[in-house]
């Protein structure tokens, strides 16, 4: 008699598996409900004190300082992460730790923004009470209005009731997620407000793939003898000892004013490709008003230009004069792609 044992076990593991699909598909769900809880509560009761919030963070000659304990400890981290790379200056205080000398990272110049679902953290009493000693604006994000936090804050943004996604209700999962989303709102709303562009937004983020799309074509690009280019009127057979010795794969045709007149590439050989190619002239066989881009573009918006035009190489331009070359491998060694 066969063994049933092996078709028990990959039915337990199907049931397994659709269990476990099936409670990561109410968690999300429930944390949407708090999210859409959160939208509605914007558009109502919770818009007023967001304006208050925004331009007291907006008007602070100092910096945010964010406070929490717990789950809502690591998500002001992250506020004040968000905030600091947007243009808001903030960092993070732990509330336990204010109490034992961190205090003195606070100034009257600074606003605080302190994170606390109940608003009843005992933790939170000394640092409130320094505010209030030295008049430091507070903005209490919470869901009690009528905790003590809220009561004692300049502004409370009081977040609506959602249930966790715990099915005991306990474990903070929604709402850490919304005070997530509102601290997110928060500093969009402050970047946008103060125009805070891709330019600001590069000078903080120097590092890793962030930092790499955010350089400039003029970093990346090749330059002087480097940039394979032919005047109009050149016979091919040059243009291709051009195209090879340069490596690009291509030449750029130049008028007598040296504007780009056109681009010669391996495409433009291959449809011109007969006996008669190496003595026909470059004016012949280039493709005429080529894509172009300037030194002054974003890598990421240059890469995006290459991707959409499925090309691998654009000649930088300065009033359509060429001025340098930058290739797809230029933007994968630099970490762009």
């Amino acid at each position: 008699m066969a063994n049933p044992k092996p078709l028990m076990a990959q039915s337990s593991g199907t049931d397994s598996a659709d269990a476990a699909v099936q409670s990561a598909l109410r968690t999300l769900d429930a944390e949407g409900s708090g999210i859409a809880a959160l939208s509605a509560a914007l558009q109502s009761d919770l818009r007023t004190p967001f304006v208050a919030a925004a331009d007291l963070i907006r008007n602070a000659k100092g910096r945010l300082i964010v406070t929490g304990l717990g789950k809502s400890g690591h998500i002001g981290r992250k506020i004040a992460a968000t905030f600091a790379s947007t243009g808001t200056p903030a960092f993070f205080v732990h509330a336990a730790e204010a109490s034992h000398g961190d205090l003195g990272m606070i100034t009257p110049d600074d606003v605080i923004l302190a994170l606390s679902w109940s608003g009843e953290q005992p933790e939170m009493k000394n640092l409130i009470t320094y505010a209030k000693r030295f008049r430091i604006p507070v903005i209490a994000m919470t869901a009690e209005r009528e905790s003590s936090l809220a009561k004692a804050a300049d502004v409370a943004l009081a977040l609506p009731k959602a249930r966790e996604a715990c099915p005991h209700n306990l474990a903070p999962t929604t709402s850490s997620l919304m005070m997530l989303a509102l601290g997110d709102a928060l500093a969009i709303a402050l970047l946008e407000g103060r125009g805070f562009t891709s330019v600001d937004f590069s000078v903080l983020h120097p590092g890793g793939k962030l930092g790499a799309l955010l350089k400039y074509t003029r970093d990346l690009m090749h330059s002087g003898d480097a940039v394979p280019l032919k005047p109009l009127g050149t016979k091919m057979s040059e243009a291709l000892v051009e195209m090879t010795s340069k490596g690009f794969g291509c030449v750029g045709i130049v008028d007598s004013s040296g504007h780009l007149a056109g681009i010669v590439t391996d495409g433009d050989l291959r449809r011109h490709m007969g006996p008669d190619l190496m003595t026909a002239t470059v004016d012949e066989v280039m493709t005429r008003n080529p894509k172009t881009i300037d030194r002054d573009v974003l890598a990421g918006e240059a890469l995006e230009i290459l991707n959409s035009s499925k090309i691998t190489t654009l000649i930088v331009t300065d009033a359509n004069k060429p001025v340098g070359i930058v290739h797809l491998h230029d933007f994968l060694r630099a970490g762009v792609a």
